[in-house]
């Protein structure tokens, strides 16, 4: 169901970035960079279905708080099934990531996570995402960014104070996964 979901979505929509899910492989690769044993403020572009969403809800503790901003309504039609009143979703842009944490009633993220195809974007696209993402995080906050390739290191560098690179290689697509951290 959900990677016939996500190839329907992926032939009609360019901003889809894959045409499965993350495996839990990844899934769980790109979370183990979270401390789940505090409260967060944890925000997600791009959810798809929900892969990500779901396992971050079962990690995370009751008093946090999770943001999903995806501009395809598809997805969003399915991510609105998620009843959990941790759960604000905004059919939206990552541009306007500073908008969805005012909506949502907080003050910055400790976590974002990424599976939006930057290759796909415009250079201006970009920077504005990467730009807005650095001013949305709290001090010490993370940006986790998973993708096909290695191309986003240099960008993410040019705002962000460290960046770490590792890989999933039993994720169809193999993912590069970035750990860009705010100080």
């Amino acid at each position: 169901m959900s990677t016939l979901t996500y190839l329907k979505n992926f032939i009609r929509d360019k901003n889809v970035a894959s045409i499965t899910p993350t495996s839990t492989f990844g899934v769980k690769k790109v979370c183990d960079k979270i401390d789940f044993k505090k409260r967060n403020v944890i925000i997600e572009y791009g959810p798809g279905t929900g892969v990500f969403s779901k396992y971050l809800l079962k990690k995370m503790s009751k008093d946090s708080k999770l943001i999903l901003i995806e501009l395809n309504k598809n997805f969003v039609n399915i991510l609105h099934r998620i009843r959990d009143p941790r759960v604000n979703i905004f059919n939206d842009s990552a541009e306007n990531v500073l908008n969805s944490i005012e909506s949502a009633e907080e003050l910055c993220a400790d976590y974002i996570i990424s599976g939006i195809p930057f290759s796909f974007l415009t250079p201006n696209s970009k920077n504005k995402i990467l730009h807005n993402t650095y001013r949305a995080l709290g001090n010490g906050g993370k940006f986790l960014v998973y993708q096909h390739s290695n191309h986003l290191k240099e960008h993410l560098k040019s705002h962000f104070d460290v960046v770490h690179i590792e890989h999933e290689f039993r994720n169809i697509p193999p993912l590069c996964i970035y750990e860009a951290i705010k100080r």
